[in-house]
């Protein structure tokens, strides 16, 4: 057998009317992915317009992409920095006072290696209170990063993370276990 992406459909998938998808793409280019606009509660208010549930004391930084705010749910005191990818084509949930830093993706889509159409793959991302996914991180979807772990700089998320764990490398594994005082 051999990849056939002449063969490739994903009219199954369907994230959202056409409409919304459109109005989505435009708000996310000028007041997420740019550096314009910098008033966080502006962009909280543009996610919950969209469907996202958002708690209080969110920021996000310029530079933020995020996919389809209706499959979205972010916590309270959560920090979202500069660069970061939310490529949520389903469910991503960011608990309480999480630190998402600086060009890190969260990614909930894939591909069937398996299949010669290369079939879309979507799995939901949890991420739990107290997390630090640090940057240049990649959290896979299907992923949950239990209370208070830490997947460091670079790593590469590809299985559930245990609480207060601190991971490290692609894939990520276990290194220590984090303490806070």
């Amino acid at each position: 057998m051999q990849v056939d992406l002449s063969t490739y459909n994903n009219n199954w998938y369907k994230p959202g009317n056409a409409v919304k998808r459109f109005l989505w793409h435009y708000t996310n280019l000028v007041f997420f992915k740019s550096g314009w606009f910098p008033v966080y509660r502006l962009k909280v208010f543009l996610l919950k317009l969209f469907g996202a549930v958002v708690g209080k004391n969110v920021c996000i930084k310029p530079y933020v992409n995020i996919k389809y705010p209706w499959f979205l749910r972010v916590g309270n005191n959560v920090w979202i920095g500069e660069d970061v990818w939310i490529d949520n084509l389903t469910d991503v949930h960011i608990g309480d006072n999480v630190c998402i830093s600086q060009g890190a993706l969260l990614i909930t889509g894939s591909h069937n290696y398996s299949e010669a159409n290369f079939g879309l793959l979507m799995k939901p991302i949890k991420i739990e209170n107290g997390v630090w996914i640090c940057a240049k991180a990649v959290i896979c979807g299907g992923v949950v990063c239990g209370d208070h772990s830490i997947i460091t700089a670079g790593a590469v998320a590809t299985k559930n993370c245990e609480p207060s764990g601190m991971y490290r490398g692609n894939p990520a594994e276990l290194f220590n276990k984090r303490s806070i005082v």
